[in-house]
């Protein structure tokens, strides 16, 4: 009888509007998307680009290969219509052929045995083995996850993903730089004998990171009149300083370029001039954001 009344009561007094019904919660607006961050800082070596691509289905990291050469404002002015691209991995300028593996799928687009002035060159012939297996950045499918690593060209595809691309350069330099481990520099008794990109030198240099929460970050360093460059363990060490966990060099010198927003950057110049140099490869970011 106590509950039969107290029902009554309630219902009266809601009537009367002494009191209210309970109000629905209204929906929560789903949080924005993440975004692409660029930021350009003067280091006292150097000027470094540096592009944060968070790990979400706005944006898309694909790989472009040319069947010559083409600067990074050609592949920008594709029919993708990037919002950035990077310049990628290592060619031979005198015949154009690439001096790294390039790979799409379960498809060599670019061979390195196939050219002729890398595989019989006897100055490197020592150096093939590694130069053969040297690192690369590769994305993966896995399920319904995108996913970046770098590792060596031979490195098998982990289980249950598959490989969407791989762009071969080199050396890592995160966790650890691997220069003499893929070939690219070489000693004797404590003396070097070989450094292929002047790795100890600072230079414009180009390189592309992966976070712990599993976002892109590439860097592009420019060198000039007044500043200098970095070289190889600088260029680590600053990579670290940004948050990645690996980080793989790509082609560098003048090969170093970068195209954001439709604003062109080149890591060399010469009396003031950019020099903007045709390469094989490049990475570069779609946004799949509605327009």
């Amino acid at each position: 009888m106590r509950l039969i009344g107290w029902s009554i009561s309630m219902s009266l007094a809601m009537s009367l509007g002494l009191c209210s019904a309970p109000s629905q919660l209204s929906p929560q607006p789903p949080p924005p998307p993440p975004t692409m961050q660029y930021q350009k800082q003067e280091l006292s070596k150097a000027i470094v680009h540096v592009l944060r691509i968070p790990n979400h289905p706005r944006y898309t990291v694909r790989l472009d290969v040319a069947d010559g050469l083409q600067t990074v404002v050609n592949f920008a002015q594709g029919t993708s219509k990037p919002v950035a691209v990077i310049n990628g991995g290592y060619f031979d300028p005198a015949n154009q052929k690439t001096t790294s593996y390039i790979r799409r799928g379960g498809q060599i687009l670019a061979d390195p045995t196939q050219n002729s002035r890398l595989v019989d060159n006897p100055d490197l012939q020592a150096y093939l083995p590694k130069i053969l297996n040297r690192s690369e950045f590769r994305q993966y499918q896995c399920g319904s996850e995108v996913t970046y690593a770098i590792t060596l060209f031979k490195q098998p595809v982990p289980p249950d993903c598959t490989l969407t691309y791989a762009l071969g350069a080199g050396p890592q330099l995160l966790p650890q730089l691997t220069a003499q481990g893929e070939g690219f520099t070489d000693s004797v008794d404590g003396q070097v004998v070989r450094d292929a990109i002047g790795s100890r030198q600072p230079n414009a240099r180009s390189a592309v990171g992966i976070t712990k929460a599993g976002g892109v970050i590439w860097v592009m360093v420019e060198q000039s009149s007044t500043k200098l460059g970095l070289s190889l363990p600088e260029l680590a060490d600053f990579m670290k300083q940004q948050g990645a966990e690996s980080a793989l060099n790509l082609d560098g010198g003048s090969s170093s370029s970068l195209v954001y927003q439709d604003q062109v950057i080149t890591g060399k110049s010469l009396r003031g001039e950019t020099l903007l140099r045709p390469v094989k490869s490049v990475l570069m970011v779609l946004d799949n954001a509605p327009k």
